[in-house]
Protein backbone atom coordinates (compact mmCIF):
# COMPACT_ATOMS: atom_id res chain seq x y z
CA UNK A 1 0.00 0.00 0.00
CA UNK A 2 1.19 3.54 -0.71
CA UNK A 3 -0.43 6.91 0.72
CA UNK A 4 -1.97 8.65 -2.86
CA UNK A 5 -3.91 11.47 -3.15
CA UNK A 6 -7.42 11.08 -4.90
CA UNK A 7 -10.47 13.00 -5.47
CA UNK A 8 -14.01 11.37 -5.46
CA UNK A 9 -15.87 14.30 -6.58
CA UNK A 10 -15.18 17.91 -8.64
CA UNK A 11 -13.88 20.64 -6.25
CA UNK A 12 -11.89 22.78 -4.67
CA UNK A 13 -8.71 22.00 -2.81
CA UNK A 14 -10.47 20.39 -0.23
CA UNK A 15 -11.52 17.49 -2.34
CA UNK A 16 -8.15 16.03 -2.07
CA UNK A 17 -7.87 13.13 -0.33
CA UNK A 18 -4.87 11.31 1.31
CA UNK A 19 -5.60 7.63 1.20
CA UNK A 20 -3.89 4.23 1.44
CA UNK A 21 -3.81 2.47 -2.08
CA UNK A 22 -1.89 -0.18 -4.03
CA UNK A 23 0.35 1.40 -6.33
CA UNK A 24 -0.42 -1.25 -9.22
CA UNK A 25 2.65 -3.72 -11.09
CA UNK A 26 4.17 -2.13 -14.27
CA UNK A 27 3.09 -3.16 -17.12
CA UNK A 28 4.63 -3.28 -21.21
CA UNK A 29 5.83 0.23 -21.87
CA UNK A 30 5.06 0.93 -17.84
CA UNK A 31 7.53 1.82 -15.11
CA UNK A 32 6.64 2.06 -10.78
CA UNK A 33 8.74 4.83 -9.62
CA UNK A 34 9.02 5.94 -5.96
CA UNK A 35 8.44 9.18 -5.92
CA UNK A 36 10.70 11.83 -3.86
CA UNK A 37 9.05 15.17 -4.87
CA UNK A 38 5.60 16.42 -7.05
CA UNK A 39 5.81 19.40 -9.21
CA UNK A 40 2.35 21.19 -8.95
CA UNK A 41 0.60 22.67 -12.29
CA UNK A 42 -1.97 24.40 -12.68
CA UNK A 43 -3.23 22.03 -15.03
CA UNK A 44 -4.09 19.80 -11.90
CA UNK A 45 -6.24 22.22 -9.97
CA UNK A 46 -7.60 22.49 -13.24
CA UNK A 47 -8.49 18.71 -13.77
CA UNK A 48 -9.60 18.97 -10.43
CA UNK A 49 -12.06 21.86 -10.43
CA UNK A 50 -13.48 20.39 -13.59
CA UNK A 51 -12.13 23.58 -16.04
CA UNK A 52 -9.19 21.57 -17.81
CA UNK A 53 -9.08 20.50 -21.13
CA UNK A 54 -10.11 17.13 -20.68
CA UNK A 55 -13.39 16.42 -18.00
CA UNK A 56 -12.75 13.73 -15.00
CA UNK A 57 -13.52 10.08 -16.76
CA UNK A 58 -13.77 8.14 -13.02
CA UNK A 59 -14.08 8.52 -9.32
CA UNK A 60 -11.99 8.25 -7.48
CA UNK A 61 -9.38 9.97 -9.52
CA UNK A 62 -5.64 10.61 -9.33
CA UNK A 63 -3.88 13.33 -9.62
CA UNK A 64 -0.66 14.80 -11.07
CA UNK A 65 1.73 14.40 -14.09
CA UNK A 66 5.29 16.33 -12.79
CA UNK A 67 7.55 14.08 -10.40
CA UNK A 68 11.18 13.04 -9.71
CA UNK A 69 12.14 9.79 -8.38
CA UNK A 70 13.68 6.62 -8.53
CA UNK A 71 12.62 3.78 -11.15
CA UNK A 72 11.96 0.72 -8.01
CA UNK A 73 10.29 -1.48 -10.99
CA UNK A 74 10.14 -1.97 -14.86
CA UNK A 75 7.14 -3.55 -17.07
CA UNK A 76 7.83 -6.59 -19.38
CA UNK A 77 9.71 -5.79 -22.16
CA UNK A 78 11.11 -2.40 -21.17
CA UNK A 79 14.87 -1.52 -22.39
CA UNK A 80 16.75 1.65 -21.57
CA UNK A 81 16.03 2.33 -18.14
CA UNK A 82 16.98 0.24 -14.90
CA UNK A 83 15.89 -0.26 -11.85
CA UNK A 84 17.47 2.12 -9.00
CA UNK A 85 17.45 4.95 -11.83
CA UNK A 86 16.94 8.39 -10.55
CA UNK A 87 14.70 9.36 -12.89
CA UNK A 88 12.08 12.54 -13.74
CA UNK A 89 8.34 12.61 -14.79
CA UNK A 90 7.16 14.81 -17.90
CA UNK A 91 3.70 15.85 -17.89
CA UNK A 92 2.80 13.50 -21.89
CA UNK A 93 -0.36 11.79 -20.30
CA UNK A 94 -3.77 11.89 -19.08
CA UNK A 95 -4.30 12.34 -15.23
CA UNK A 96 -7.52 10.48 -16.33
CA UNK A 97 -4.74 6.98 -16.82
CA UNK A 98 -1.97 7.99 -14.56
CA UNK A 99 -1.24 9.87 -11.66
CA UNK A 100 2.28 11.09 -9.53
CA UNK A 101 0.60 12.61 -6.51
CA UNK A 102 1.32 9.77 -3.80
CA UNK A 103 5.06 7.49 -2.88
CA UNK A 104 4.51 5.69 -5.66
CA UNK A 105 3.30 5.76 -9.03
CA UNK A 106 3.26 3.59 -12.01
CA UNK A 107 4.00 5.57 -15.42
CA UNK A 108 4.48 5.00 -18.79
CA UNK A 109 7.99 4.95 -19.44
CA UNK A 110 7.93 7.09 -22.50
CA UNK A 111 7.05 9.98 -19.65
CA UNK A 112 10.63 9.27 -17.57
CA UNK A 113 13.39 11.17 -18.37
CA UNK A 114 16.96 10.27 -17.36
CA UNK A 115 17.78 12.85 -14.12
CA UNK A 116 20.78 14.96 -15.04
CA UNK A 117 23.94 14.42 -12.81
CA UNK A 118 23.68 16.98 -10.23
CA UNK A 119 19.84 17.91 -10.59
CA UNK A 120 18.21 16.89 -7.28
CA UNK A 121 14.68 15.65 -6.54
CA UNK A 122 12.86 18.75 -5.97
CA UNK A 123 14.41 20.49 -9.03
CA UNK A 124 14.26 17.31 -11.06
CA UNK A 125 10.23 17.99 -10.25
CA UNK A 126 10.47 21.53 -11.01
CA UNK A 127 12.07 22.12 -13.82
CA UNK A 128 10.59 20.07 -17.03
CA UNK A 129 7.33 21.79 -17.75
CA UNK A 130 8.17 25.06 -17.74
CA UNK A 131 11.10 24.69 -19.60
CA UNK A 132 9.43 22.20 -22.20
CA UNK A 133 6.57 24.78 -22.69
CA UNK A 134 8.84 27.65 -22.73
CA UNK A 135 11.30 25.67 -25.52
CA UNK A 136 8.54 23.85 -27.78
CA UNK A 137 6.44 27.32 -28.21
CA UNK A 138 9.82 29.59 -28.42
CA UNK A 139 12.01 27.05 -30.55
CA UNK A 140 10.05 24.24 -31.85
CA UNK A 141 6.83 26.20 -33.01
CA UNK A 142 7.75 29.55 -33.10
CA UNK A 143 11.35 29.90 -34.31
CA UNK A 144 12.18 33.14 -32.15
CA UNK A 145 15.93 34.37 -33.48
CA UNK A 146 18.37 36.07 -31.99
CA UNK A 147 17.06 40.04 -31.64
CA UNK A 148 13.56 39.59 -31.87
CA UNK A 149 11.36 40.64 -28.93
CA UNK A 150 9.55 38.40 -26.78
CA UNK A 151 6.89 39.53 -24.19
CA UNK A 152 5.83 37.35 -21.35
CA UNK A 153 2.44 37.76 -19.88
CA UNK A 154 1.97 35.82 -16.03
CA UNK A 155 5.98 36.37 -15.75
CA UNK A 156 5.99 35.19 -12.70
CA UNK A 157 4.69 31.91 -12.90
CA UNK A 158 6.86 29.02 -13.46
CA UNK A 159 6.66 28.89 -17.34
CA UNK A 160 7.20 32.83 -17.52
CA UNK A 161 10.20 32.60 -15.37
CA UNK A 162 11.07 29.81 -18.14
CA UNK A 163 10.37 32.05 -20.91
CA UNK A 164 12.49 34.79 -19.96
CA UNK A 165 15.44 32.83 -19.40
CA UNK A 166 14.42 30.40 -22.36
CA UNK A 167 14.18 33.73 -24.48
CA UNK A 168 17.55 35.21 -22.78
CA UNK A 169 19.71 31.57 -24.15
CA UNK A 170 18.61 32.20 -27.72
CA UNK A 171 19.77 35.67 -28.19
CA UNK A 172 16.36 37.05 -27.87
CA UNK A 173 15.02 39.98 -25.53
CA UNK A 174 12.42 39.31 -23.10
CA UNK A 175 9.73 41.93 -21.62
CA UNK A 176 8.00 40.44 -18.68
CA UNK A 177 3.97 41.92 -17.90
CA UNK A 178 2.88 41.47 -14.44
CA UNK A 179 0.12 42.53 -12.59
CA UNK A 180 1.30 44.74 -10.15
CA UNK A 181 4.62 46.09 -8.69
CA UNK A 182 5.80 43.51 -6.10
CA UNK A 183 7.47 41.17 -8.24
CA UNK A 184 9.20 43.91 -10.36
CA UNK A 185 12.80 43.49 -8.98
CA UNK A 186 12.21 39.77 -8.74
CA UNK A 187 11.59 39.34 -12.66
CA UNK A 188 14.94 41.91 -13.34
CA UNK A 189 16.92 39.62 -11.45
CA UNK A 190 15.33 36.57 -13.47
CA UNK A 191 16.55 38.47 -16.45
CA UNK A 192 13.67 40.33 -18.16
CA UNK A 193 15.30 43.37 -19.71
CA UNK A 194 11.87 45.52 -18.83
CA UNK A 195 8.95 44.55 -16.71
CA UNK A 196 5.70 46.12 -17.65
CA UNK A 197 2.74 46.32 -14.77
CA UNK A 198 -0.29 45.81 -16.47
CA UNK A 199 -2.38 47.63 -13.76
CA UNK A 200 -0.78 50.92 -13.93
CA UNK A 201 0.56 51.12 -17.48
CA UNK A 202 -0.39 50.49 -21.08
CA UNK A 203 1.42 47.86 -21.58
CA UNK A 204 0.68 47.78 -25.79
CA UNK A 205 2.00 51.42 -25.78
CA UNK A 206 5.01 50.85 -24.07
CA UNK A 207 5.62 47.54 -25.96
CA UNK A 208 5.76 49.92 -29.49
CA UNK A 209 7.73 52.58 -27.34
CA UNK A 210 10.50 50.17 -26.45
CA UNK A 211 10.66 48.49 -30.09
CA UNK A 212 10.54 52.04 -31.93
CA UNK A 213 6.88 51.49 -33.03
CA UNK A 214 7.85 47.96 -34.19
CA UNK A 215 5.84 46.03 -31.92
CA UNK A 216 7.10 42.37 -30.66
CA UNK A 217 7.53 40.09 -32.79
CA UNK A 218 6.19 37.25 -30.02
CA UNK A 219 3.86 37.63 -27.17
CA UNK A 220 3.36 34.84 -25.11
CA UNK A 221 -0.16 34.99 -22.94
CA UNK A 222 -1.02 32.84 -19.97
CA UNK A 223 -4.15 34.39 -19.05
CA UNK A 224 -5.98 35.19 -22.50
CA UNK A 225 -9.55 35.86 -21.70
CA UNK A 226 -10.46 39.59 -23.43
CA UNK A 227 -7.17 40.76 -22.44
CA UNK A 228 -5.72 39.48 -25.38
CA UNK A 229 -7.35 42.70 -27.86
CA UNK A 230 -4.92 44.71 -25.60
CA UNK A 231 -2.07 42.36 -25.91
CA UNK A 232 -2.33 41.37 -29.58
CA UNK A 233 -1.64 45.60 -30.21
CA UNK A 234 1.55 45.02 -28.61
CA UNK A 235 2.42 42.49 -31.76
CA UNK A 236 4.34 43.18 -34.72
CA UNK A 237 3.60 42.88 -38.30
CA UNK A 238 2.74 39.04 -39.07
CA UNK A 239 4.18 38.29 -35.41
CA UNK A 240 2.28 35.94 -33.31
CA UNK A 241 0.38 35.64 -30.55
CA UNK A 242 0.55 33.05 -28.36
CA UNK A 243 -1.63 31.68 -25.95
CA UNK A 244 -0.39 29.03 -23.98
CA UNK A 245 -2.83 29.23 -20.71
CA UNK A 246 -6.01 30.16 -19.71
CA UNK A 247 -6.33 31.82 -15.90
CA UNK A 248 -8.30 33.97 -16.75
CA UNK A 249 -11.34 31.59 -17.19
CA UNK A 250 -13.01 33.57 -19.66
CA UNK A 251 -14.42 33.41 -23.20
CA UNK A 252 -11.54 34.71 -25.43
CA UNK A 253 -12.08 36.87 -29.03
CA UNK A 254 -9.54 36.94 -32.15
CA UNK A 255 -8.79 40.62 -31.71
CA UNK A 256 -7.48 40.73 -35.60
CA UNK A 257 -11.21 42.48 -36.18
CA UNK A 258 -11.54 44.76 -33.28
CA UNK A 259 -7.89 46.24 -34.46
CA UNK A 260 -8.47 46.47 -38.01
CA UNK A 261 -7.34 43.25 -39.69
CA UNK A 262 -3.61 43.31 -39.12
CA UNK A 263 -1.35 40.54 -40.33
CA UNK A 264 -1.64 39.25 -36.77
CA UNK A 265 -1.22 35.37 -36.04
CA UNK A 266 -2.75 33.86 -33.15
CA UNK A 267 -1.76 30.25 -31.58
CA UNK A 268 -3.02 28.07 -29.21
CA UNK A 269 0.02 25.71 -27.72
CA UNK A 270 0.01 23.28 -24.68
CA UNK A 271 3.31 21.38 -23.66
CA UNK A 272 1.67 18.26 -24.65
CA UNK A 273 3.02 19.04 -28.48
CA UNK A 274 6.56 18.56 -27.52
CA UNK A 275 6.30 15.76 -24.30
CA UNK A 276 4.18 13.40 -27.14
CA UNK A 277 6.46 13.89 -29.99
CA UNK A 278 9.39 11.80 -29.63
CA UNK A 279 12.14 14.35 -31.92
CA UNK A 280 10.44 16.94 -30.21
CA UNK A 281 11.49 16.00 -26.97
CA UNK A 282 14.85 14.57 -27.56
CA UNK A 283 15.23 18.31 -29.06
CA UNK A 284 13.86 20.07 -25.95
CA UNK A 285 15.50 17.37 -23.69
CA UNK A 286 18.76 18.27 -25.06
CA UNK A 287 18.31 22.18 -24.76
CA UNK A 288 17.54 22.14 -21.17
CA UNK A 289 20.23 19.65 -20.05
CA UNK A 290 22.55 21.77 -21.80
CA UNK A 291 21.30 25.19 -20.31
CA UNK A 292 20.77 22.95 -16.72
CA UNK A 293 24.73 22.37 -16.88
CA UNK A 294 25.48 25.78 -18.65
CA UNK A 295 23.72 27.77 -15.18
CA UNK A 296 21.37 29.14 -17.68
CA UNK A 297 18.76 27.28 -16.34
CA UNK A 298 17.63 26.33 -13.40
CA UNK A 299 13.93 25.81 -11.50
CA UNK A 300 12.79 28.78 -9.41
CA UNK A 301 11.19 27.17 -6.30
CA UNK A 302 8.08 29.59 -4.69
CA UNK A 303 7.23 26.83 -1.26
CA UNK A 304 8.17 23.16 -0.07
CA UNK A 305 4.88 21.41 1.11
CA UNK A 306 4.95 18.30 2.31
CA UNK A 307 2.34 15.32 0.74
CA UNK A 308 0.29 16.07 3.73
CA UNK A 309 -0.24 19.33 2.95
CA UNK A 310 -1.27 18.90 -0.95
CA UNK A 311 -4.63 20.23 0.30
CA UNK A 312 -2.43 23.42 1.47
CA UNK A 313 0.16 23.38 -1.53
CA UNK A 314 -3.14 23.53 -3.93
CA UNK A 315 -4.46 26.62 -1.77
CA UNK A 316 -1.29 28.58 -2.06
CA UNK A 317 -1.16 28.04 -5.79
CA UNK A 318 -4.66 29.43 -6.20
CA UNK A 319 -3.54 32.20 -4.38
CA UNK A 320 -1.29 34.06 -7.09
CA UNK A 321 0.95 35.01 -4.40
CA UNK A 322 3.58 32.25 -5.77
CA UNK A 323 6.80 33.33 -7.54
CA UNK A 324 8.07 30.12 -9.81
CA UNK A 325 6.98 26.42 -9.02
CA UNK A 326 5.88 25.29 -5.88
CA UNK A 327 6.70 21.25 -5.16
CA UNK A 328 5.73 18.77 -3.21
CA UNK A 329 7.84 16.45 -1.32
CA UNK A 330 7.83 12.93 -0.33
CA UNK A 331 9.26 11.60 3.02
CA UNK A 332 11.24 8.73 2.02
Amino acid sequence: MAATVRFHEIGGPEVLRLEDVPAGEPGPGEALVRIEAIGVNRAEALFRSGRYIEPVRRFPSRLGSEAAGVIEALGPGVTGFEEGQAVSVIPNFSQNDYGVYGEQAVVPVSALLPRPEGVDAVSGAAVWMPYLTAYGAMAEIGGIRAGDVAVVNAASSSVGLAAIHTANRLGATPIAVTRTRAKQRQLLEEGAAEVLVSEEEDVAGRVLELTGGRGAEYVFDAVAGPGVVDLARAVAADGTLFLWGAQSGQPTPYPGFDLGMPALNMRTYTMLETAKDPERLRRAAAFVASGLRGGYFRPVVDRLFPLEEIVQAHRHMESHTRFGKIVVTVAG
